[in-house]
């Protein structure tokens, strides 16, 4: 977004990540999110963000593996289940 600045756009998209809708989702992408956001590039911040216009219905199905997600974001996917599966 045009003059956002990084500290708002990250905080907008942790927004996002807890209030989807389904409470799996919300759990799943505010995990990934409180771990890995600040450290992601501008382009990955952009490929999340794609994603977070997603349903959560495929987003669950992607994640938990029940079906294969678009190529594009098949990377991305692979890093949110990995954060989900990791035990701290």
């Amino acid at each position: 977004m045009t003059g956002e600045t990084r500290e708002i756009r990250l905080k907008r998209l942790t927004m996002r990540s807890s209030r989807r809708g389904t409470k799996e989702m919300d759990l799943i992408l505010m995990r990934f999110a409180a771990q890995r956001l600040t450290e992601m590039s501008d382009d990955a911040l952009d490929r999340y963000e794609a994603l977070l216009q997603e349903n959560d219905q495929d987003l669950y199905a992607w994640i938990s593996g029940q079906s294969a997600p678009p190529e594009h974001y098949a990377g991305l996917i692979g890093e949110i289940a990995a954060t989900t599966a990791r035990i701290d």
